[in-house]
């Protein structure tokens, strides 16, 4: 399942032609812990692949327990950051996170407009830390703006469930299709449900449209809080689908990095975890010949990293989320 993407002029010098990463354009807030934000955008879509061009739409004010404020940017100045790179760059996909305001989320669906057939990954974190009537008009515009261009919604099994279907009286909970279906009434083409409980120890995260179920993946459960991983999932499917993998492929590869992320997890203060984005640079354990303990495994312009497929790849059974 291919997703299609605006061109820019086939010219021989262009990057892509150059063998040069493709460019994914992140809107999110800064977050001063690092834990979630432009952040882990940053991080996430480089190790997938590709070069990101983060675009500050304000700024949180938390630590990595939890947001205690957010300061949004004026809607003008973060349009003139994203109209600035988009004219001198082509993106392969972009990707949305929180924006803090529904002047910036009338002014994102202005720019995806423009760039119709560019995918938009928009990922939707959990907001109940925030003003009350702050956040009923900030979904309304995100729904009504910006689900209408989005290719890929991202978000917890919960969160969509209180935004989508606040109405529900199912005697089970709703699906990932009930979900789909939801998000699709808005316009959008597929959903990925995240954090779906099975049983005590294990989560099921599942790609679906209102049609099907395109794709299920169990993980095991940590017993464990982590901040920032949802925007860590989002943003690596971003670069894996500008990079030019199918859907269901993305989604999975996405899938498995978060798991090694969250595997290879942090505490970097008093908080929750942080996913390690950069798990594959860290030093290698010794081998038993003593050996294999190099952390040369940084890309350089003579010795790149290993093609995404190669080096997310896990050993059967070898997974938890």
């Amino acid at each position: 399942m291919a997703l299609s993407r605006t061109p820019k002029d086939s010219d021989p010098a262009a990057p892509e032609a150059q063998g040069s990463p493709v460019c994914v354009m992140s809107f999110n807030a800064n977050d001063p812990s690092g834990a979630s934000g432009l952040a882990a955008d940053v991080a996430a879509i480089g190790s997938a692949g590709a070069h990101a061009l983060p675009v500050v739409t304000g700024a949180y004010c938390r630590d990595t327990a939890e947001v205690f404020d957010h300061f949004a940017f004026d809607e003008e100045a973060v349009a003139e950051q994203a109209r600035t790179a988009l004219q001198d760059m082509s993106v392969g996909a972009i990707k949305v996170g929180f924006v803090g305001s529904p002047e910036i989320v009338s002014t994102l669906a202005e720019i995806a407009s423009d760039y119709a057939d560019v995918p938009l990954i928009a990922f939707m974190p959990n907001l109940s830390w925030w003003d009350e009537s702050q956040l009923d008009s900030y979904l309304d515009a995100f729904r009504e703006l910006l689900l209408p261009q989005t290719t890929v919604l991202v978000g917890n099994h919960s969160t969509l469930w209180r935004w989508l279907l606040p109405d529900w009286i199912g005697d089970k909970s709703p699906s990932a299709r009930d979900i789909a279906k939801a998000a699709a009434q808005s316009g959008v083409a597929y959903t990925l449900v995240t954090g779906m409980p099975l049983h005590e120890k294990y989560l099921d995260n599942v790609l679906a449209s209102p049609q099907a179920v395109l794709l299920s993946e169990k993980f095991e459960h940590f017993d464990a809080n982590f901040t920032g991983t949802g925007d860590t999932l989002s943003a690596a499917l971003a670069a894996l689908l500008a990079g030019g993998l199918d859907l269901q492929s993305a989604t999975s590869e996405a899938l498995n990095y978060l798991d090694q992320c969250l595997d290879a997890a942090f505490a970097p203060g008093m908080g929750h975890l942080v996913p390690d984005r950069l798990f594959w640079a860290q030093p290698q354990e010794p081998d038993e010949d003593g050996e294999g303990g190099d952390s040369s495994t940084i890309a350089t312009a003579s010795s790149p990293l290993p093609t995404t497929s190669d080096y997310f790849e896990l050993p059967p059974h070898g997974t938890k989320q």
